[in-house]
């Protein structure tokens, strides 16, 4: 069964967020500020966080930046339609998606499903795989075990950093526009996407480049998309 922890001072909101979830099957967990999160997190196995930003104690940004230090769980950010910039501080610290409050509870589940989805797809959760090493240069990932390395010192990516490198090295050479990604990895019409994959796409480059402003392997094609270069090892 998949556990889901959701974490906001509003209890209100956790109790409503558990009723839609748990109708789909989910098995909920609650907590109330960061610190709780972070300790739940520690003594259960949970396969998506959902953190709302403005907290007591701990806020969901610190939480995250600390839960990213360990671990690389999937997790959505809840944050206040005018504070467009705590979902891109969420996103540069290692969220994987954010939903705006005030939200509709189907748009929230949509996001849940298609957020388990990758990373079920992506095999955190999933036993086997395929056994494919996909290498540009001394960028190598190796699919079956999920991990990624440069110049074969380990690199961690949360799940939608890993998809999206993923498939721009399946696909290297071509160019992607934020549109093309967003609707490979997402699976859903791009809307407004540019910040989103924006974000994600410096994230992984500060991971995977030496000088992530003069980058070796993923490159921008200005105007078009981004693309990863054909090279040698």
């Amino acid at each position: 069964m998949i556990t889901i922890l959701v974490c906001d001072d509003d209890k209100e909101i956790v109790d409503a967020i558990e009723i839609y979830l748990a109708q789909e099957g989910y098995h909920i967990l609650k907590a109330y500020d960061g610190e709780q999160a972070i300790q739940i997190i520690k003594e259960y196995q949970v396969h998506l966080l959902i953190i709302d930003v403005m907290m007591p104690k701990l806020d969901g940004i610190r939480a995250t930046l600390k839960i990213r230090e360990s671990s690389s769980i999937p997790i959505i950010i809840l944050s206040a339609k005018s504070e467009d910039t705590d979902k891109i501080l969420g996103l540069n610290i290692g969220a994987d998606d954010y939903v705006t409050k005030p939200f509709n509870p189907l748009e929230l589940l949509a996001r849940v499903k298609s957020t388990i989805r990758r990373y079920t797809k992506l095999g955190a959760m999933a036993k086997g795989g395929s056994s494919h090493i996909y290498q540009v240069g001394g960028l190598a990932i190796y699919d079956d075990r999920k991990e990624v390395t440069v110049e074969g010192e380990r690199v961690k990516l949360t799940p939608i950093e890993y998809n999206i490198l993923l498939f721009l090295v399946k696909n290297q050479g071509k160019v992607f526009s934020i549109d093309q990604i967003y609707e490979n990895i997402w699976n859903e019409e791009a809307v407004g996407a540019d910040n989103t994959v924006a974000v994600h796409i410096r994230h992984i480059r500060e991971k995977i480049e030496i000088n992530p402003k003069d980058p070796r392997y993923l490159k921008v094609v200005w105007g078009v998309g981004y693309k990863i270069d054909k090279q040698d090892r």
